[in-house]
């Protein structure tokens, strides 16, 4: 017996890789339109003119990927359940010393959260996006607004972003690997996913 458990599909992880290259993208042009301080990140692109090009062509692959990946995902990202309560109850035993074992799902509670705030960010990120891609061609109200959203939520997807990849792999060590390679440890599996680990393996040990 094989000891991995298959956990994403080639095109689940190309979509996410995909999809993580858009947001670093994003992210050093962003900075460098979002404070003087990192004006200089123009740099990795050529020049302001490129950088904003690049943002722009980023941010229509990053919209585009986030649903994507969102909808391939859903069955198992927006159903939430009883041990979904108590892993929030517990915050997912990262603030205990002791050993908490609350069965869950192909996702986590937390991991499910995640994938809602994300596609909302995303949704807003890219609609916010599209009014001020030329902020002359919109009403100045809309535009300000927009400016405002586009800021505020830039910054939220940058905090989650960093919690996201931290848990992803420092924090869960072998989580990575089901985005590297597709599969997972059964260990991993029976730790972290008990309850889809049952279902895709029919092992109830």
């Amino acid at each position: 017996m094989s000891n991995y458990v298959k956990r994403f599909s080639a095109f689940d992880r190309v979509v996410h890789w995909v999809l993580a290259v858009a947001f670093f993208v994003l992210l050093f042009s962003g900075l460098a339109l979002f404070a003087h301080t990192f004006f200089n990140y123009f740099d990795f692109f050529g020049g302001p003119q490129q950088g904003i090009l690049a943002h722009k062509i980023a941010g229509i692959f990053f919209l585009i990927t986030s649903v994507l990946l969102f909808f391939t995902q859903i069955k198992d990202t927006c159903r939430f359940d009883a041990d979904d309560a108590k892993w929030f109850g517990a915050f997912g035993g990262y603030l205990s010393r002791s050993k908490i074992d609350i069965p869950q799902g192909k996702f986590n509670a937390g991991q499910k959260l995640y994938a809602i705030f994300a596609i909302i960010a995303a949704t807003v990120l890219g609609l916010t996006g599209y009014v001020i891609w030329d902020p002359t061609a919109m009403e100045r109200g809309l535009t300000q607004w927009s400016l405002m959203l586009h800021g505020l939520f830039f910054v939220l997807i940058i905090v989650g972003a960093v919690i996201h990849i931290y848990l992803a792999t420092i924090g869960n060590p072998g989580t990575a690997e089901g985005m590297l390679w597709g599969r997972v440890r059964r260990v991993w599996a029976k730790k972290h996913a008990s309850k889809w680990y049952k279902e895709v393996t029919g092992d109830s040990d």
